[in-house]
């Protein structure tokens, strides 16, 4: 043992207390944390550091079995041992002492061989109790190291399928990155848990990742685009959610139901699979309200860049039509603090 365990003794006779005192420190290894009255211990309690206990039973004041409620009321004794020195063989009274939380018993008067004996014994199951805990804390570290590091791959992984589904168009790459702030700032502004919000802000760039299976003609196409184009180009939901789907990694997941349902509406008029109403994943129909208020206040070759004001009432107007209500009501809180010179998109 490196360190030396102490041991906190409890007697009102200050002979057995000087007694139990010396046999600890002969071991060589404990010292001892010495009390004459239980109160003291009590008021004590939040200061006293010990490994295990030994109490006598029979002290004014407060008895051994109280003081042993008192020591487990605090949640780092729940599990040190605790020993009770009696003179008194009734089983009633080492029944109260195991239910109360005592481990073992001593028998007064103290015989030095046993005393001695039994504070080895608890002094090797404190020692294997403690290298158990630092080899738990030391797995715990290594795991949530191993999972930091996953967690970083899984982040880059992301980061470079974003910037291949935006190697093609200029425009989406950096729409990508103002539609994910705002998927961000909507969930939060939705009280949605911390995972969740810092989740979404990092799958959504992805959202349009199924644009590399659309046709270089139509996807980068200066005009608008014909019927059978816009239903070429509506593809590229189905395809992002293909691509990404099946994956082991939650935040692919996720961005792979973002991919495949953030052009669903409310309404159920949506595509590609003409979801309705909550069927639509939370991400999705958060999506959904980011991508086209983006969208909207961006300006293309085909149509010219909306005020922030007429793009948010164009969101608020569809509010139970193309976009979740709840969604919507978000994303009003977020744009009203906003400034509108920074929302406006080249």
């Amino acid at each position: 043992m490196n360190q030396k365990l102490k041991i906190l003794l409890v007697d009102d006779n200050r002979t057995s207390l000087m007694l139990m005192g010396k046999l600890v420190e002969q071991t060589g290894l404990c010292s001892p944390v010495s009390y004459s009255n239980p109160l003291a211990v009590v008021e004590d309690l939040p200061r006293i550091d010990f490994d295990f206990a030994v109490v006598d039973y029979q002290m004014p004041g407060m008895s051994g079995i109280e003081l042993i409620a008192e020591l487990r009321r605090h949640p780092g004794n729940i599990d040190k041992p605790i020993v009770v020195v009696t003179g008194d063989h009734h089983a009633e009274l080492r029944l109260a002492a195991l239910q109360a939380g005592a481990m073992e018993f001593l028998t007064k008067p103290i015989d030095p061989v046993e005393f001695t004996t039994r504070v080895r014994n608890l002094a090797r199951l404190c020692e294997v109790q403690r290298k158990l805990a630092d080899r738990a804390a030391w797995l715990r570290a290594e795991v949530d190291a191993a999972v930091g590091e996953l967690r970083r791959r899984e982040e880059e992984i992301i980061h470079r399928l974003t910037l291949a589904a935006g190697y093609k168009d200029e425009d989406t790459a950096a729409h990508t990155i103002r539609m994910a702030r705002m998927c961000g700032d909507i969930a939060r502004e939705m009280n949605q848990p911390p995972e969740f919000c810092r989740d979404i802000e990092l799958a959504a760039p992805m959202h349009d990742i199924g644009k590399v299976g659309i046709r270089d003609d139509v996807l980068l196409k200066r005009g608008r685009l014909e019927d059978p184009e816009m239903e070429h180009m509506r593809e590229h939901a189905r395809i992002g959610g293909d691509i990404l789907e099946g994956s082991s990694c939650d935040l692919l997941q996720l961005a792979s139901v973002i991919a495949m349902t953030h052009h669903e509406r409310w309404d159920g008029t949506g595509y590609p699979n003409h979801i309705s109403g909550t069927g639509i994943p939370l991400a999705g129909r958060i999506a959904a309200v980011a991508d086209v208020y983006d969208a909207l206040i961006s300006s293309r070759p085909y149509k010219r860049a909306w005020s922030v004001q007429e793009a948010t009432d164009y969101i608020a107007a569809q509010s139970g039509r193309q976009f979740d209500p709840s969604c919507v009501e978000a994303f009003l809180r977020v744009a009203d603090r906003r400034e509108p010179a920074t929302e406006v998109a080249a």
